[in-house]
């Protein structure tokens, strides 16, 4: 049985920042073509550009559910400063539906995985709270965005995701939510991966689905995925 996922991103146009919009449009084909590699069906869903009862259509008619990277988490969600560095435009219409996802998701066993933000997202449905920035996991600006981060795995990801990642983020996961566990630290102790300790959700803070590794370290993740799935059957 060919393997369902829903993909599911913000949006698909950013007249106010065409240059993200490409870096985005780029993760999402990496994303699209993991998918093809593991011989699944993908269904890229732009959760801003849907009236929220037809996203959560959308990804309940899946086997599992990809949350992907975008804008930061609106502050007002865990409780956050309004003004930080780096802060600038949010999405409150896709943090609203990312979260009703997670929670969704929660309720139906519906395995999940986030990818940055969406590692973010599902943190703060939880009731986390988020570091709002800081240095080291990005590149310098004009440069390549990305850094190579080394991972100390603790648990169910140490045979699923590589030691080695490229990291692009300036937030990342503060107080870890609840009823999620640190799985896997950067080397200056960032969180970069939770996994759910009754669900089948998990998040990632790298970037698997960088079209440069996504064959190589997005499918292991998503076949995880498909094994939690055949499982919740």
């Amino acid at each position: 049985m060919s393997l369902r996922i829903a993909l599911v991103h913000l949006r698909t146009s950013r007249p106010h920042a065409p240059g993200f919009q490409a870096d985005l449009d780029a993760l999402n084909a990496g994303a699209l073509a993991a998918v093809d590699a593991l011989g699944g069906d993908a269904d890229l869903i732009a959760a801003s550009e849907r009236p929220l009862d037809d996203v959560l259509d959308a990804v309940r008619a899946a086997d599992a559910i990809v949350l992907l990277g975008g804008e930061d988490v609106d502050p007002a969600r865990y409780g956050g400063a309004v003004d930080y560095p780096g802060s600038g435009h949010h999405e409150p219409a896709s943090d609203e539906a990312h979260i009703a996802i997670v929670r969704d998701a929660l309720r139906t066993g519906t395995p999940l995985l986030g990818i940055c933000r969406g590692a973010q997202v599902l943190n703060v449905a939880f009731g986390g709270t988020l570091v709002q920035d800081h240095d080291g996991h990005r590149g310098a600006p004009g440069a390549d965005p990305y850094v190579t981060t080394e991972l100390a795995h603790e648990g169910p990801l140490a045979g699923v995701a590589a030691g080695e990642v490229l990291c692009t983020h300036h937030q990342s996961i503060g107080r870890v939510g609840d009823g999620l566990r640190v799985v896997a630290r950067a080397s200056d102790g960032i969180v970069e991966a939770v996994v759910h300790e009754s669900a089948p959700i998990t998040g990632v803070q790298w970037h698997p689905e960088h079209p440069a590794v996504a064959v190589a370290q997005l499918v292991p993740l998503l076949r995880r995925l498909g094994e939690q799935a055949a499982l919740s059957r």
